[in-house]
């Protein structure tokens, strides 16, 4: 990747977003870390990215939910740095409570719907008038499995249809944006849970995984390689693609309440 260019990662304190800004530091990428109340952890990742290589780090707290949040952290790193090259938007909540949708609270499916599909567009809106005046500007989202085919999945249908959506909306960037030298893909991970989302594969390797097919777990490293993947020079030819990293694994509504069968 050509270095000095900038990357503002969301929801990149902890999880996934930790093992993604690992991943395009070594490259040479300049890192935004956003955090909502994990200051801490940013803290500490800021520290781990400028020891371990020499990077640029900016801290930036806020809410991706919120419009101003989203347009405020966008400008900060155009004001720090002058360029906005790679918009990862990482950062999604999720009700890990298995629920139908009538026992759905409204406030629940704003929050999923705000922070998993609004929030998008929040900061593409903020991001890509600068994309566009640099020619050049990657947007990677964050899905789930099979969220192309816009799936039925039980208990998570707030979050699913917030991304599915997403998918939609990705796709139509790719398509607007071609023209200004943008690309705009999906990453959707599959059973990627707790340490693992902050894991190496070598460490994966190590640890007897027999209910995936390729034998191991998936870890935050298979993610953030296929984000950078996205986010290389030679990928302007790549855009509107939703790729799955699943490690062969279907776990699309194999979860039941207690007591179904």
């Amino acid at each position: 990747m050509k270095r000095n260019r900038t990357a503002l990662i969301t929801g990149s304190a902890r999880g996934l977003g930790v093992r993604i800004a690992h991943e395009l530091a070594s490259h040479g990428i300049r890192i935004a870390i956003n955090y909502r109340t994990s200051v801490v952890e940013a803290e500490h990742l800021k520290h781990e990215l400028e020891t371990a290589y020499g990077s640029e780090t900016l801290l930036l707290s806020g809410d991706v939910s919120h419009p101003a949040d989203a347009e405020r952290m966008a400008l900060a790193v155009i004001d720090a740095w002058g360029s906005l090259d790679m918009l990862i938007l990482n950062a999604g909540p999720y009700i890990k409570e298995r629920k139908k949708l009538a026992d759905y609270t409204p406030s629940e499916w704003d929050a999923m719907v705000n922070g998993n599909l609004s929030s998008a567009f929040y900061l593409c809106r903020a991001a890509i008038p600068y994309m566009r005046r640099q020619r050049f500007g990657r947007i990677v989202t964050v899905g789930f499995e099979k969220a192309q085919t816009a799936p039925g999945w039980m208990y998570r249908s707030a979050f699913a249809a917030a991304k599915t959506g997403l998918v939609s909306l990705t796709r139509t960037i790719a398509l607007e944006e071609a023209e200004a030298g943008i690309t705009a893909n999906m990453v959707c991970p599959g059973d990627i849970i707790g340490d693992d989302k902050q894991r190496r594969i070598s460490e994966a390797r190590q640890i007897d995984q027999g209910d995936t097919p390729v034998g191991r777990a998936g870890t935050g490293e298979d993610i953030a390689r296929a984000i950078s993947f996205f986010c290389a020079e030679a990928s302007d030819f790549i855009t509107g693609t939703v790729l799955e990293v699943t490690g062969g694994k279907d776990v699309l509504n194999k979860y039941k309440l207690e007591g179904e069968r």
